[in-house]
């Protein structure tokens, strides 16, 4: 079983922040079922699954993967570049794997949402939440740990995962409109269907590809390139600008 970390939503989501979508109204009740089904899905593709309690007062608290980097060789402790969200790293902090060494971002600010890892390399989002000082700190942290670290502009999104994701060791799923493909040298590309921006947004477990309900052109273009992907609807997320990546930290095992 993977350790898997979701957290629970705060009854205050529609009040978030926003940075390229408008304001919409979010069905919370549907969002509670689409946060159970999300969950019971990592758990049935070998997910170990454990829930954190909300903070009803900070409204983007269910997306966890934005506080914290979690890789085999150590847990780094975000600081998001929404001042509103800073609480939430301090809250989850407790609950990183004990196994391995915990550090906090030494400078600037950085997102999880904006740390791609594949493999060796980690490829890090220049956005409007991860500044070029906590691309340095990150770097500093990890780089020891034998990591190249690659700073990637993200012009047109919220994060880097959110116009890039890995389909494997050697593959991504890019939208090409919002981050510049040539930023992955050596990685082959597949590319989202035109009028699905955000479908660039998958989550990979234990063999298991997830993708977004909702895209059935990438879902397509997926299948054919010789992938079985499980689609999951998160649509009351998305009004939120969050992705399938964005309700979940992964533990990997230890290097």
């Amino acid at each position: 079983m993977i350790p898997v970390i979701v957290r629970a939503l705060s009854p205050r989501m529609a009040d978030g922040e926003r940075t390229h979508l408008g304001r919409a109204p979010i069905d919370m009740a549907l969002a509670l079922v689409q946060h159970e089904a999300y969950a019971a899905a990592l758990t049935a593709a070998g997910g170990q699954v454990t829930v954190l309690a909300a903070d009803d007062l900070l409204a983007d608290c269910a997306f966890v993967e934005d506080v914290a980097v979690v890789l085999p060789e150590l847990s780094l402790v975000c600081r998001p570049g929404a001042a509103s969200r800073r609480p939430e790293a301090a809250q989850v902090a407790p609950f990183l794997p004990a196994d391995r060494p915990r550090v906090d971002l030494a400078a600037g600010t950085l997102d999880g949402g904006d740390v791609l890892v594949v493999g060796r390399r980690i490829f890090v989002g220049l956005s409007t939440r991860t500044s070029p000082e906590g691309l340095a700190a990150f770097e500093a942290a990890v780089a020891p740990h034998g990591y190249a670290v690659i700073g990637v502009p993200v012009p047109g999104a919220l994060h880097l995962k959110t116009a890039a994701t890995a389909l494997g060791p050697d593959r991504l799923l890019v939208n090409p409109a919002w981050v510049e493909p040539a930023a992955f040298e050596g990685f082959a590309i597949l590319e989202v269907a035109e009028d699905e921006p955000f479908a660039a947004n998958t989550l990979s477990l234990a063999g298991t590809l997830f993708t977004q309900a909702g895209a059935p052109g990438t879902f397509e273009r997926l299948t054919r390139a010789g992938y079985a992907p499980v689609a999951l609807e998160i649509s009351e997320f998305a009004k939120a600008e969050a992705g399938l990546t964005c309700l979940s930290l992964i533990v990997p095992a230890l290097g």
